[in-house]
């Protein structure tokens, strides 16, 4: 039997993933007031341990956009409405924040530096959006200086957070979350409030056992 003639592997028309390996169960709709855009690095969209689609689904006034740049309109441009039937570009402006460290590592690549998260952008959390780059470290670092409107955006850097549960990928680091942990938390403190996404926390511990069982259990 040739390759072409072996059967396709059945895929769920909404995760993307084989029917087999379906993460639908694990979507939890969440309230939130800040608008998420989440930027995927090409080489994330096979790999099945990451999370940015799970956080997708969960998100409602969310959007996911795979490439390595992006122009300026994308990234800046005016906000979208909830996910559903149309995808249509409605007014009012948002204030765009990225989600990113500020890192030392950004002055070797002779970033600018990023002006600062002045408070009064935080008085209204339906007026923000978060921009989220969803690769390994060296992929998101890499988006950041191919994307220089995104260097000029004010940065939510999170601080003291605890180890991440996400056991299904190496991090260099114990305080290294998964691209779903690190939106959470961020939002959490955007919308100063924390019981909204808790469900859906609980919902990616559910995410990360389901991954480590394909494997046997292995870490």
């Amino acid at each position: 039997m040739t390759s072409a003639s072996l059967p396709r592997r059945l895929r769920c028309a909404i995760c993307l993933r084989a029917q087999s390996a379906c993460i639908c169960q694990w979507v939890t709709p969440v309230a939130h007031r800040v608008e998420v855009l989440i930027l995927q690095h090409p080489l994330e969209v096979a790999n099945a341990k990451g999370s940015a689609r799970l956080l997708h689904l969960s998100l409602p006034h969310s959007r996911m956009l795979t490439g390595e740049v992006f122009s300026e309109q994308v990234l800046l441009g005016a906000p979208l409405e909830p996910q559903g039937a149309t995808q249509t570009v409605v007014l009012g402006a948002k204030h765009n924040i990225l989600l990113y460290p500020d890192s030392p590592e950004d002055r070797a690549l002779n970033l600018p530096a990023p002006p600062a998260l002045a408070p009064e952008l935080l008085s209204d959390p339906s007026r923000l959006r978060l921009i989220v780059l969803d690769g390994t470290w060296r992929k998101s670092r890499k988006m950041l200086y191919l994307n220089p409107p995104l260097q000029q955006l004010p940065r939510l850097s999170l601080q003291d957070m605890p180890a991440s549960n996400y056991r299904i990928r190496k991090a260099h680091r114990a305080d290294q979350l998964s691209t779903l942990e690190a939106t959470c938390a961020a939002l959490m403190q955007l919308e100063r409030c924390v019981e909204p996404f808790q469900p859906l926390l609980r919902a990616f511990d559910g995410f990360v056992e389901q991954q480590l069982g394909y494997r046997g259990g292995s870490s």
